[in-house]
């Protein structure tokens, strides 16, 4: 960790803030818009918790701007914004607005992995130190982590979002760029009802 902090670095985390009929749309379309709302509050509170300790800048990226924030502590997380754009443009402006700030490290994650730890977020950093680019891999086929220390612009427009080959696509990207990479453990993301876990289903049972 000596290492890490003599580096400027951070951690990004794109969310929305939970309202009724805007939260996990894929998910709600089989089990309602409340019981969505319930399964994304708790990948919140999840999110929350695996990311407060960390000894890292934190940046809440909102979707839109809004008047309402996640109660976590403005001197934990700052506050920042989406741009509207698709994924890739939306993901490109967050990394340019913090590399832009200084920083050398910066990691981005969603909120909708219950599998993601403390430790693997951690685990993606300290990769970084030895490579130019740190992703982690969903089983869908995307990727619920990239972490960076540099921009790429080509990860963020050469790329076929929300298909199963987002990953893969990435993956090749960096091997014509001959770019240095590594990996972190393949995790679940939740969007649909299949992806609920015991835990997650007692919520809406």
């Amino acid at each position: 960790m000596n290492k890490l902090k003599k580096l400027k670095t951070a951690l990004i985390i794109f969310l929305k803030y939970p309202e009724l009929g805007r939260s996990k749309t894929r998910l709600a379309a089989t089990v309602g818009n409340e019981n969505a709302l319930k399964v994304y509050i708790e990948l919140l509170a999840h999110t929350n918790l695996i990311s407060k300790e960390l000894n890292f800048d934190k940046y809440l990226f909102y979707d839109k701007v809004t008047a309402h924030k996640m109660p976590w502590g403005d001197d934990i997380y700052h506050t920042a914004y989406q741009l509207e754009s698709d994924l890739g443009g939306r993901m490109q402006n967050a990394f340019e607005q913090l590399f832009d700030k200084g920083y050398e490290r910066i990691v981005i994650i969603g909120s909708d992995c219950y599998e993601l730890t403390q430790e693997i977020i951690e685990e993606a950093f300290n990769k970084l130190n030895s490579n130019k680019v740190v992703v982690g891999p969903a089983k869908d086929g995307g990727y619920y982590l990239l972490g960076l220390s540099q921009l790429i612009p080509q990860l963020f427009s050469d790329v076929a979002w929300s298909t199963e080959e987002v990953f893969s696509s990435t993956i090749k990207i960096l091997k014509s760029l001959n770019l240095s990479y590594d990996t972190t453990p393949i995790l679940s993301d939740i969007d649909t009802e299949d992806d609920l876990t015991e835990k997650l289903k007692l919520l809406i049972s």
